[in-house]
This record gives C-alpha cells, structure tokens and sequence, in this order.
C-alpha cells in the first residue's frame, strides 16, 4: 500500500510477475500504474506490504538489473544520443571501446541511424528519442524492462510504426517486461496478460478477451465501452 498524505495511491495490490513475461498495467490517469511501476524500481517505498524482486527488496544494484523508458524518453538534453546511451556504462567503468561496440549494437537493434548518435535530444524526432530511450533502458542488457506509457505523446503514424518494433524487440530479447498504458489496445498489442487498476486497485488480472468477453465488474465493462471506437 502507498499513500501520500491522506490518500490511498495504491493498495493493497498482490501481483507476480513471471520471468520473461510481458504484463500491460493498464487503467485511466489516476489509477495506481505509475505508481506501482515506481514500487517496482524501488524509487517509492510502500507504507505497508512487501515488494519483491529476485527474491529479495530491490537495492540500487537489482535497479541496475531493470532497464527504465518513461514518456518521451526522459534524455538529457545537454548530452548526446550517444552519450545518453554511455551514461550508466561510464558511471560503472566501462571503456570508451565497450560503450562504443554496445552502442552500435543496440542502433542497429533498434533501427536508430548511426549519424544520428551524434545529435543532441532536441535534433532528434519523437521516434528517435525513443529508441535512444530503448537502447539506454537496454544498455546494461537488464532482465527486466519497465516501461512507463513510453508511446504516448508520439504522432499516430510514429507510434503504430515503434509499436510493431518494440513487440518485436520484446519478442527477440526475451526479457520480462511491465508496460503501463491507459490504451486497451496498446495492452492487448503488447501483452498476453492485462492488469487493470482503477482506484489503486487491481480490478481484473486476464487476457484481452476476457477484459472484452468476461469483465470483472461495471467498471471494466464501461472502460472496454470507452476504449471502443463508434461504429461509422
């Protein structure tokens, strides 16, 4: 359970997340995603409850073992694409050699362009800042990926395009990852297994079709009819 103040941002929740699956916390603004992908990282403490990662509360070195893309990417702005992918690998000690060999191994991963590493966040596209995103949270070759609404400010046409490239990354990585999005059919795009918060709490934990086909309560029914574009 997480609270600030007098609110209840989140709880109580119970959730397990196998290795190298992909799990889409979805919800409206407000809901308790967020909030729980920072439980996870270890960035919040809960004020009741335990969470868990390997076995055991996550310290700076298991955050070490979980790669992070949040809205936008979250670059730094004087640095750039390159050296934003660099940061962490410097910080631990790396040579200039290494970070250059894993640098050029993840733009081709993520069919970012080479001239582009040179280029500062603010010369970048939305896509491009994004996949400098992708290939910092994935630097490290972290097990697990926690990727917070990673898509949304992007153009349509962008996002449809990096979301086609990102199932595929997941696929041919293997890695776990936790996708939060407030989208019904970004979650079901990404991920088998779908967790819906509304109110801090889980309200159904299923598959696409059973969120559809088997809703859980009123309220997964009215965000399913929400979600649903007007027949023309």
């Amino acid at each position: 359970m997480v609270r600030f103040g007098d609110r209840v941002a989140l709880g109580p929740v119970e959730l397990a997340v196998a290795r190298g699956q992909t799990v889409a916390l979805l919800g409206p603004s407000g809901s308790g995603k967020s909030t729980l992908l920072r439980l996870l990282l270890g960035l919040l403490r809960p004020d009741a409850g335990t969470v868990l990662f390997d076995g055991a509360p996550p310290t700076r070195a298991a955050r070490l073992r979980m790669g992070t893309v949040i809205q936008d990417g979250g670059l730094f702005p004087h640095l750039t694409a390159a050296a934003n992918v660099g940061l962490m690998p410097r910080q631990l000690g790396w040579s200039t050699a290494r970070i250059a060999a894993r640098t050029e191994e993840l733009a081709a991963l993520t069919e970012f362009p080479r001239d582009a590493l040179a280029r500062h966040p603010g010369q970048l596209s939305g896509g491009q800042r994004q996949r400098v995103a992708l290939m910092r949270a994935l630097v490290l070759d972290p097990e697990a990926l926690l990727l917070d609404e990673p898509l949304g400010a992007l153009d349509p046409l962008i996002r449809a395009d990096l979301q086609e490239e990102l199932r595929a990354i997941f696929a041919r990585l293997g890695k776990t990852v936790v996708f939060v999005t407030h989208d019904l059919a970004e979650a079901g795009f990404f991920a088998a297994r779908i967790v819906l918060l509304a109110e801090g709490r889980v309200v159904q934990d299923g598959t696409w079709r059973q969120l559809l086909d088997e809703p859980a309560s009123p309220f997964v029914s009215r965000f399913v009819r929400a979600q649903r574009r007007p027949e023309p």
